[in-house]
């Protein structure tokens, strides 16, 4: 692999890119980088500031220090390297980077197997890697892995599903596809022959009759699961026996006008499924999740639909939407993550809620009630208008761990792709209370963010029965949850107002340069705002 070179991500902090963001979006690629796009993204769980990334086509990047900067470098491997990349850790901290292959005399044998390699000191080198499924001439895409982290008779063991093409894009009838599964029990240094997962096959014109979507998702008791989409909508099996055998295939949900197709300003988009699932002590453990994006609602109007099952896959609940705007607008791309400390559910998908054209955002939403109903909220900076002249891959991705949540996408300005991704940390201990994002009007913004002297915080109370005056305060938080000020204290009308954070405000001038929180709390409610002061 070839050196890493560090990009300073704190240095994108004072551009005017970030001014407003509630979450101070960090870029991950260099600016230097070839379009990179279609994005992995996973935390270290033995070093939890260890996070390491990847996006196509050989993109490598690693942090340690807990997603603030980012090195970039290029994994290589004699069996080549051809996108569709995957990054995950085991449990013991070491990490995979699974690949598509082109090896250097690919004629005839394009995309001839999956290549997984291995890294055993946190992304800084990688080894030459391990192929999976070579079965000449046939075509292996679109791999995932799964790395068992349970107390199941299976820990340690990694899993890898993908979509093996009897010819990619032939149309004739006597080629199909077919999901593909492996295993190592040896954590990564050989992989067992592959077995058949679908039931049922699909064409090989890439397209909605074409079976793909494979992710695999680990159960309480060391249950694989797999679900996929096809020509009979979602599916979905699991094996029981550490990947060496599988079931029948079970219906999950349909998929109204196919995985396949168009969103303006995007070279190609797909709705595959993602499929996770619960393996904390929560309330919701042992919950299965398949996430998907369809255009049921419109050719105009993709949305973004998850369903749950609570019996080991056998029976689905119904679709739920995720993306809560009342427009007829695109929501695509979305990735699934599950926070294994709590339960919660973070999703990540770009968004077209409050733009017009092609402009687009991007919005995380998070669910603390087994996928019940979730929250929206923007997470990019600023909006971005992608061009179907260039590819922006086919997913992005989001990384949870104890309660912070590493969403990772592509954007493109002025015609340069780069990669970027944000600290989302929903829940704050502040005196033994856990303050939220509340649900409503209330609300609380500021701007500039990040500042220097001073900022102006806008905010905003609902309007209800009782007392036209309603008291609202605003304080201030250290990252420990540490009280450092009143910013405002006093009697309010419902509606919008604004107050000035100087030097002087409440002693905030004693602060140093930071990461801070605003609590805003009024009318029995709370809101939070993330604050970034740079002296």
């Amino acid at each position: 692999m070839s050196p890493m070179r560090i990009w300073a991500a704190f240095a994108c902090l004072l551009t005017p890119l970030l001014s407003v963001a509630q979450y101070p979006n960090i870029r991950v690629s260099l600016p230097t980088s070839t379009t990179p796009n279609e994005v992995t993204l996973s935390i270290n769980p033995a070093n939890p500031v260890n996070l390491i990334a990847g996006a196509n086509l050989r993109y490598v990047y690693r942090s340690v220090d807990g997603g603030f900067s980012w090195s970039e470098g290029q994994i290589t491997s004699s069996y080549g390297v051809w996108g569709d990349p995957c990054v995950i850790f085991d449990g013991s901290g070491d990490a995979y980077y699974a690949h598509l292959s082109r090896p250097p005399d690919s004629i005839g044998k394009f995309l001839d197997r999956i290549v997984v390699q291995k890294s055993i000191d946190g992304g800084l080198h990688w080894n030459d890697g391990v192929g999976i499924g070579l079965n000449p001439p046939k075509h292996q895409d679109k791999e995932w892995l799964a790395a068992d982290m349970t107390s199941s008779v299976f820990h340690g063991y990694l899993y890898c599903a993908w979509t093996e093409f009897d010819s990619i894009s032939s149309p004739f009838p006597s080629d199909s596809s077919r999901i593909l599964f492996a295993r190592s029990t040896d954590a990564g240094a050989s992989w067992s022959v592959p077995v058949r997962v679908s039931d049922r096959g699909g064409d090989c014109l890439d397209g909605d009759n074409t079976v793909e979507g494979a992710v695999p998702a680990i159960g309480p008791n060391g249950e694989v699961y797999v679900s996929w989409s096809g020509p009979l909508g979602i599916l979905f099996d699991k094996s029981s026996d550490g990947g060496n055998s599988w079931g029948a295939d079970i219906s999950v949900a349909s998929q109204p006008g196919g995985w396949d197709f168009d969103v303006s300003g995007i070279y190609r988009c797909n709705g595959l499924p993602v499929t996770a699932c619960d393996v904390s002590s929560s309330l919701y453990r042992g919950r299965i999740y398949v996430l998907w994006s369809d255009q049921r609602n419109g050719l105009e109007d993709t949305d973004i639909f998850l369903v749950h099952s609570t019996d080991g896959g056998m029976s689905w609940s119904q679709p739920r939407r995720v993306n809560d705007d009342m427009t007829a607008r695109h929501q695509f791309f979305p990735w699934l993550s599950v926070d294994q400390s709590n339960g919660d559910l973070y999703l990540v998908f770009y968004d077209r809620r409050e733009t017009v054209g092609d402009t687009t955002d991007v919005y995380v939403a998070k669910s603390s009630d087994g996928g019940e109903t979730f929250t929206n909220f923007k997470v990019s900076a600023t909006p971005f208008v992608p061009t179907a002249g260039i590819f922006f891959g086919d997913y992005t991705n989001i990384a949870v761990s104890n309660k912070k949540a590493f969403p990772i996408w592509m954007r493109l300005d002025s015609g340069v792709m780069s990669v970027w991704t944000a600290l989302v940390q929903d829940a704050v201990a502040v005196e033994g209370e856990v303050f939220r994002h509340a649900p409503g009007e209330l609300s609380l913004q500021s701007y500039p963010n990040p500042f220097n002297s001073s900022t102006s915080i806008r905010f905003r109370i609902p309007s209800g029965p009782g007392s036209s005056q309603i008291k609202a305060v605003i304080r201030v938080y250290d990252v420990l949850g540490r009280e450092c000020g009143v910013i405002f204290e006093g009697e309010v009308t419902p509606g919008d107002h604004e107050v000035s954070l100087g030097e002087s405000a409440a002693g905030i001038g004693r602060l140093g340069s930071g990461l801070y929180f605003l609590r805003l709390t009024a009318a029995g409610q709370s809101a939070v705002q993330r604050l970034m002061l740079i002296k």
